[in-house]
């Protein structure tokens, strides 16, 4: 697994290629993310790199005393968001190493994660898109589910069955998703087509290499 950077949905926008067609694309802005650990196979058992995103103040509720005393150990500035990525070869990171999107070019294909976005607690209806029952005046089953299963005999519900519950919020990962254009000085990238989550979202980049 090739090293990441974390950024934010900015929204969506429209993007001209070389032949004049209009692409639907992404506007991400991603990092800079900077290396606040690196742990080897001797220390840890494995190798891996964690970055830092977005830099926190001291005062802010996320910061533990445990998180505090990482980044003090190191004399490093706190960030409110950590990702850690497996590599096999730890030649060239150090620490507070700035990441930036020079890790891509364009035409790359990247694997972009996020949250989806949350729509609350929702019915079987509109979460697992049951049908409505009948709406006459003498049915007593409109939009309710109905049934749960047997009754005596299990005398349970088996586990799995759908029924209402909270919809959205969850990890998505989007795979070989084209970088039709990057922005260095901005720290802005285009990517080709949707991502998880709404404007603001944080997401997780990270190369199919």
């Amino acid at each position: 697994m090739s090293i990441g950077i974390l950024g934010n949905k900015l929204g969506m926008a429209q993007f001209f290629d070389s032949k004049g067609h209009a692409v639907p694309a992404t506007i991400i802005k991603a990092g800079p993310c900077f290396v606040t650990q690196i742990k080897n196979i001797s220390t840890c058992g494995y190798s891996a790199i964690q970055v830092g995103y977005v830099e926190a103040s001291i005062n802010s509720k996320k910061l533990t005393k445990p998180l505090l005393g990482h980044f003090n150990k190191h004399n490093l500035l706190p960030y409110k968001f950590l990702q850690e990525y497996l590599v096999h070869d730890l030649t060239g990171f150090f620490l507070g190493q700035e990441l930036n999107l020079s890790l891509f070019k364009v035409g790359e294909k990247v694997n972009i994660s996020g949250l989806t976005i949350g729509k609350g607690n929702a019915s079987n209806i509109k979460r697992n898109n049951f049908k409505r029952g009948p709406m006459s005046h003498g049915s007593k089953h409109h939009r309710l589910q109905g049934s749960l299963g047997a009754g005596t005999t299990p005398g349970r519900v088996f586990p799995g069955k759908k029924m209402p519950g909270r919809l959205g919020f969850e990890k998505r990962t989007l795979k070989n998703l084209e970088i039709l254009d990057i922005n260095l000085q901005e720290n802005i990238l285009f990517i080709k087509g949707n991502v998880p989550g709404k404007a603001g979202n944080l997401l997780n980049l990270t190369s199919t290499n």
